[in-house]
């Protein structure tokens, strides 16, 4: 079973099953809380406690959210090549822990930060070298702990099912719960931290870490594992070289001619049927490549055909990928102006209270959990009664694609009717005033961001999940918040090309075309759903319509 613990120890009970789904969304749940307490108020701590040029905190905090949806790669071949997913983890809660509380004596012991600056004073104490180090190694083991952490529990969940039906509710349900802590740390311990102490808010994210530390270790007896089995990535890279090597070698159309390995023919279709192959030549049998008793004589020289596959199948879907990161590219833009657009407007919420601007992105994460809900109870059951099927991963990313591609369209006609009230109340030269139009104008556009992301992000993340080798799986999920970082790094690369070759950015967004920015956006969001089209109509699953199939059966033999 894909080497995999089945039985629990001196019981009779299995392993797995959604008896698992407590104790690892609770454990989501926990290190989430905990990873937002930290780093969604990140920039404010480091300019009001030590001193930092806001230009600089925001560098640091882009460094930080770059890391982290970096690291889950290196998480992930950890996982998958030495000890599993589940030491991963706890390993990595652990050095989340270790970097919260640290963080939280920069903000207790007054020794470890510098003088605290007078208002409007130039003349601020900067951080000592051992503060900076201090301070350096407590985002460094948070970043790490929490990037290790967020996409590998993911991969454990999903490995407690067997079908693709169970996999696809999990993700759903597992992302639910990360978009809700992610709002409420956004919202809750941010306003503790601004308006209490920072002390107690990452005295609570530290402790938000420990109960999911614990939810995780308490389900240990419960969880199915994956032995994992050597790096897998070395089979990979022996393909690329052994084909390489035989590159002049004519293929042959006879299946008996390839590996398989040394218990013969694996159910694998014949190679004269498949794409990319020039890749055959890696499983070829040549003179001198096996022995005699079937066993490998030439590592570098002669692979088999399953390696080949497991190569085969992630250069197909690599085109896939590609359209996410294009997908995700916009978004990361979005919410860099949005925030920015909200400080030039009315952020007025009833008589005594005004909505901060950097929480305004909290909307996205209420509606993606709002709209995984619906998806889950309601669209996902009336689309299996109308079609027989539930729907695939690539077309809920396609919805994803569309909504995403609307947000930006809502997006540009708000900014549009925002400068034009500007203009009206001539404010185009005043960059400090603030346009008489509500904030709740940007709801829409958010509200769309957030129900495409409740689409595209669960059905990649399932996509990559089932379609992936076996020996990958860990990796598979990681791949999501590559695209994530990725998109991440160049939004802010392209902000910053479009402020040096057009006048649509300039600090005064009142004398900007922040809206031209959103037309092109459009413009990037219907060529790269073009692109996406076109890769996923000639994409066929390898294992999604197999497992489909096989719900099928069992569905007619219930019946």
């Amino acid at each position: 079973m894909d080497g995999r613990e089945v039985n629990m120890p001196n019981t009779g009970s299995r392993r797995g099953g959604w008896i698992t789904f407590t104790f690892i969304t609770g454990a989501a749940a926990g290190l989430t809380l905990a990873t937002g307490g930290w780093l969604s108020n990140l920039i404010v701590y480091l300019i009001q406690e030590f001193n930092v040029k806001s230009i600089n905190a925001a560098q640091i905090s882009n460094i930080m959210n770059g890391c982290i949806n970096l690291f889950p790669v290196i998480g992930a071949i950890v996982a998958d090549s030495f000890i599993g997913s589940f030491f991963v983890a706890s390993i990595s809660a652990c050095i989340s822990l270790m970097g919260i509380v640290l963080l939280e004596l920069t903000a207790t012991l007054d020794s470890l930060r510098p003088q605290s600056c007078d208002d409007g004073s130039s003349l601020c104490t900067p951080p000592s070298k051992l503060q900076y180090a201090i301070l350096y190694t407590a985002l460094a083991l948070a970043c790490i702990g929490c990037g290790c952490t967020r996409f590998t529990l993911a991969t454990m969940g999903a490995n407690q099912f067997d079908k693709p039906n169970d996999q696809g509710r999990f993700f759903d349900w597992y992302f639910f719960t990360f978009y809700t802590s992610s709002a409420v740390s956004s919202t809750v311990i941010v306003y503790i931290e601004d308006n209490l102490s920072w002390r107690l808010g990452f005295g609570l994210s530290a402790i938000a870490n420990f109960i999911g530390l614990a939810f995780l270790l308490l389900g240990n007896r419960f969880y199915l594992h994956v032995k994992p089995h050597g790096s897998p990535f070395t089979g990979l890279i022996r393909v690329i070289v052994a084909t390489i090597r035989k590159r002049k070698v004519q293929l042959s159309s006879k299946t008996e001619d390839y590996y398989y390995g040394q218990n013969g023919i694996a159910e694998i279709p014949p190679p004269s049927k498949k794409r990319f192959r020039f890749l055959n030549r890696a499983a070829l049998k040549t003179e001198g490549d096996v022995q005699w008793d079937g066993s490998v004589a030439k590592p570098w020289r002669i692979c088999t055909m399953q390696q080949v596959e497991d190569l085969r199948n992630l250069m197909r879907i690599l085109p896939l990928w590609s359209t996410g990161v294009f997908l995700s590219t916009p978004i990361g833009i979005l919410s860099s102006l949005a925030i920015l657009q909200a400080l030039t407007m009315d952020r007025s919420f009833g008589p005594h209270f005004k909505i901060p601007s950097g929480s305004i992105l909290v909307l996205v994460l209420i509606w993606t959990s709002i709209s995984l809900t619906i998806i889950d109870r309601f669209l996902c059951p009336m689309w299996q009664k109308l079609t027989g099927s539930s729907p695939t991963p690539l077309q809920r990313i396609g919805v994803g694609h569309v909504l995403n591609t609307l947000s930006m369209l809502t997006s540009a006609l708000v900014e549009s009717k925002r400068l034009k009230i500007a203009h009206a109340h001539h404010l185009r030269d005043q960059p400090s005033s603030i346009v008489p139009m509500s904030v709740l104008w940007l709801v829409p556009q958010l509200a769309l961001v957030g129900i495409g992301e409740a689409f595209h992000f669960p059905g990649q993340v399932a996509l990559y999940y089932q379609e992936f080798p076996t020996s990958l799986k860990t990796t598979s999920t990681a791949m999501i918040s590559t695209i994530i970082g990725i998109a991440y790094y160049l939004s802010t690369a392209l902000i910053d090309l479009v402020r040096r070759v057009t006048g649509w950015l300039p600090d005064n967004l009142n004398d900007g075309r922040v809206d031209n920015v959103y037309w092109a956006l459009v413009v990037v969001g219907v060529l790269n759903f073009g692109y996406y089209l076109m890769c996923a109509c000639s994409y066929r699953y390898q294992n999604v319509g197999k497992g489909s199939e096989d719900a099928a059966l069992i569905n007619d033999a219930d019946s």
